[in-house]
């Protein structure tokens, strides 16, 4: 009876070790698999990498940039995607500092409204402007929603460009000159609204670039006026 019992006493021992190191094993496993998922590509690119040697930009080789971007912030790459992004360089042949891509998913003209997504490269700067009423539409009110990464979204107000010395106005841009100077530091599920119709305003993408949802009453192509006229 007693040799019974001992037996039974080294086998539950051993169980009992053998479920410690799975545990053990399990937690090991587990860290390595997060500190795996934490790291990321970091995004870095040059502004050669978007012309070819006569200077004319490369929309697909933008295009490429931005998927990229997309894939880091795991925004939905869904069918058709890449071919409904519009993008410009404003004619400043400065991609990587100075344009702006988007994806328009509505623009309702009869019952004025409009929903679209904003993407912007890191540190890259969509170019100051203003909307006015044309084409029957009336002016254009709008406010954006931070998807993905961080921007500074810059309007009317109290001047602070000196709190936010990392937002710097690329010389193509109106020699480097803007009209707004109020920066509102916008993270992920920040939301900012354009503080006055017809008010200029800009906005710049932090270092991981940034995804924005922008709704708005409708959107006119005709009643877009940049402050920079070499941009118009």
């Amino acid at each position: 009876m007693k040799h019974i019992m001992l037996s039974c006493t080294v086998i539950i021992g051993v169980l009992l070790s053998s479920c410690a190191n799975k545990t053990e094993q399990t937690t090991v496993v587990e860290s390595k698999t997060e500190i795996k998922k934490d790291v990321k590509k970091e995004l870095k690119f040059t502004n050669a990498q978007f012309y070819d040697a006569d200077g004319k930009f490369l929309e697909e080789k933008a295009k490429d940039a931005l998927m990229e971007m997309l894939e880091y912030h795991n925004y939905p790459i869904f069918d058709g995607l890449r071919e409904k992004i519009w993008l410009t360089d404003y004619n400043q042949g400065n991609y990587a500092q100075l344009g702006l891509a988007s994806v328009m998913f509505v623009n309702n003209t009869e019952d004025k409204y409009m929903l679209m997504d904003i993407f912007l490269l890191p540190n890259q700067m969509l170019g100051e402007h203003m909307h006015f009423a044309a084409e029957g539409n009336p002016v254009k009110m709008e406010g954006w929603q931070v998807r993905h990464g961080k921007s500074y979204i810059v309007g009317i107000g109290e001047n602070n460009r000196d709190q936010f010395p990392q937002v710097v106005v690329p010389k193509e841009h109106w020699d480097g000159k803007v009209t707004s100077n109020y920066i509102i530091e916008a993270e992920e599920g920040d939301f900012a609204s354009l503080a006055k119709a017809e008010s200029p305003h800009w906005q710049m993408a932090g270092p991981e670039g940034v995804v924005i949802t922008e709704v708005g009453n409708v959107h006119t192509n005709s009643g877009v006026l940049r402050s920079d006229p070499k941009m118009n």
